[in-house]
Formats: structure tokens, C-alpha cells, sequence
């Protein structure tokens, strides 16, 4: 399949995710929605909530992309910084003070500035002498991102007085879209857009990185801007995306390994083509999570993840049946 033809059927199944998205749900609307009930529902309600599904799906696959080409491992994710991790934890910590039932947008604020936070103390902490290198990054970040979970649990035992509480934090944790606004879409929308728009420009430095850092320095690229550009669109990526969203596992993961054997590895076709298939995979979710069991919705970030961990298991032992072969 060319790279034309993949992205056009990312944006028809995307195409085909939303507008079930908007038509399908627990109250039936009667297209062309004339009646001022359908029209709140689908324009306030379903609307948003596919866009922000769209939106997530996208950057947390981009932000999959940008790791793991920096990294040169596919199984590097969205997360492995602590970024996830410390946006959870702003998130919670905005959930324990009060600030998210007075303020709507407390909550994601709080979780993108979280996890900017994390990532600047895990840069700061894996610098010497102005080098920061990718292994120190890795071990410091994977320290962070448990540090930050062993708080979050601190802070829900801690301040989880009463059910409803913890299950407001619990479910935020699990991942969902359900009940977002058009405010959602405006937080993060435009970072993700952004975000995809930068790695793309600056695509080939990351394919040179992926080779190596010293071969990439003997090709022009200043190494370490680089690396602080790629490692803050991925974490900004990542913590937009958990802040509107919560925890979405194997988005990062799955898509874009799935998208690389198609696509082939080159970063200005790979993310934009990740950006699409995370799109379209988590509107899709989104959809199975709504329709599989009413009148209860399964929780987003469960569907993710029993879809994402099957496909990721066929997808390693292919990979290992191969190099087997050879």
C-alpha cells in the first residue's frame, strides 16, 4: 500500500469513526438534527467529544513516533519520561485541593504544567556539562514517572475520604472522553496541531538522530537542541493529551509500530500517518466503549489497552519469527 492510499483510508475510516461517533449514542437523534434537543446533544455533547478523541489519538501517537525514533527502540512510549505519569499527578492533585469542581479548565492546566515540571527536573537531572545522554534520560525519567505514581497513590489515599471522590479519580485515571466540551477541544487542539507540525518540519533531524547521535552531529545537527525540541513536543504531546483525556495506554505504542510497517521509518511520512491512525483508532475506541456494554460505558483507556496489547503481541513475536528465519 502506498503512503497516499494508507492515509486516505486513515482519513475515511476517521470519517466514518465520527460521524458514528456523533449519530450513535444511549438517546437517539433523527438526522438532519433539526430539533433543538438533537442539536444539543450532538453539537455540545458528541461532537466535541469526537474531536477531543481525535485530537488525543493523534498526538499521543505523534508523541509514540518522536520517542521512539529518539530513543531507537519501538518499544519506547509517550510516557517513558514520567511525563504521563507527572500529568496524572498534577491531575490528582487538582482533584484532592477542590480546584477541579469550581474551575473546568483547573484540571487540565494542572496536568499539562505537571508534567512540563517533570520533564524539566528529569533534563535538568540528566545533564553533564550541557550533554544530556539519551540512556541517562531514560533511567532518570523511568525513576521520575515511578516517583510520581508512588505520590498520586499517596495522594488518593490520603485524601479519598468518601466513594464518589475516588471514583471521580479513579475513572479520570482509566481514560475517557466522555463528558468533554467544546472547552476541551480548545486546550488541546492547537498544541497537538502544532506539535505534529513541528516534528514533521524537523523530520529529517530526527531521522539522523535515529541513526546515531555521532553520526548525526558529523551530518549538521546540533544534537541537543534538537533532542530538548523532539523530548518537549513529545511531552507536550503526551501531557495535552493525558490532561483532556487521562491515561490512554498502548495509543503510543501500538500505532506507531503498526503505522512504520507500512509507511516505512522516515519521520515526515511516519508521524502525520501516525497522527491520522491514532485519530481514527481512538475514535474507534471511543465507539466500541460507548456501544459494548450499555447502558454502562466501558471506561476508554480499558478498550485501548484490550485492543493495543493483543495487536502489540502478534506485532513482537512476527518481528522475533522472523529474525528466527534469517
Amino acid at each position: 500500500m502506498t503512503i497516499g492510499a494508507f492515509n486516505a483510508l486513515m482519513l475515511l475510516l476517521l470519517a466514518l469513526g465520527g460521524v458514528a461517533g456523533v449519530s450513535i449514542g444511549s438517546v437517539h437523534v433523527a438526522w438532519p438534527f433539526t430539533a433543538p434537543s438533537d442539536q444539543v446533544i450532538v453539537w455540545l455533547i458528541r461532537v466535541p467529544r469526537v474531536l477531543v478523541g481525535a485530537t488525543v489519538g493523534a498526538g499521543l501517537a505523534t508523541a509514540g513516533a518522536v520517542m521512539q525514533g529518539l530513543f531507537r527502540n519501538p518499544l519506547a512510549e509517550p510516557g517513558l519520561l514520567g511525563v504521563g505519569p507527572g500529568a496524572v499527578l498534577g491531575a490528582i492533585a487538582v482533584f484532592v485541593s477542590g480546584w477541579a469542581g469550581h474551575m473546568a479548565v483547573a484540571l487540565p492546566i494542572g496536568a499539562v504544567l505537571s508534567s512540563l515540571l517533570v520533564l524539566g527536573l528529569v533534563y535538568a537531572a540528566a545533564a553533564t556539562r550541557g550533554v544530556v545522554p539519551i540512556t541517562h534520560l531514560l533511567l532518570i525519567g523511568i525513576a521520575a514517572g515511578s516517583l510520581c505514581t508512588a505520590l498520586s497513590s499517596l495522594l488518593i489515599a490520603l485524601n479519598a475520604t468518601d466513594w464518589q471522590s475516588a471514583q471521580e479519580i479513579v475513572f479520570w485515571m482509566m481514560g475517557g472522553v466522555d463528558a468533554r466540551s467544546w472547552l476541551h477541544v480548545w486546550l488541546s487542539a492547537p498544541f497537538v496541531v502544532i506539535g505534529i507540525l513541528v516534528v514533521t518540519w524537523k523530520a529529517r533531524e530526527l531521522d539522523l538522530l535515529a541513526m546515531g547521535e555521532e553520526r548525526a552531529a558529523s551530518l549538521g545537527v546540533d544534537v541537543e537542541s534538537s533532542k530538548w525540541l523532539f523530548i518537549t513536543t513529545a511531552a507536550l504531546l503526551t501531557g495535552v493529551s493525558v490532561a483532556v483525556a487521562g491515561l490512554l495506554g498502548f495509543v503510543g505504542l501500538v500505532v506507531p509500530n503498526a503505522v512504520r510497517v507500512v509507511v516505512g521509518p522516515r519521520h515526515r511520512t511516519l508521524c502525520p500517518a501516525s497522527a491520522l491512525a491514532g485519530a481514527a483508532f481512538v475514535v474507534a475506541c471511543d465507539l466500541v466503549a460507548r456501544t459494548a456494554h450499555p447502558p454502562i460505558e466501558i471506561r476508554l483507556g480499558i478498550v485501548t489497552a484490550l485492543i493495543g496489547s493483543p495487536v502489540l503481541i502478534l506485532m513482537l513475536s512476527r518481528r522475533l519469527r522472523l529474525r528466527g528465519a534469517r
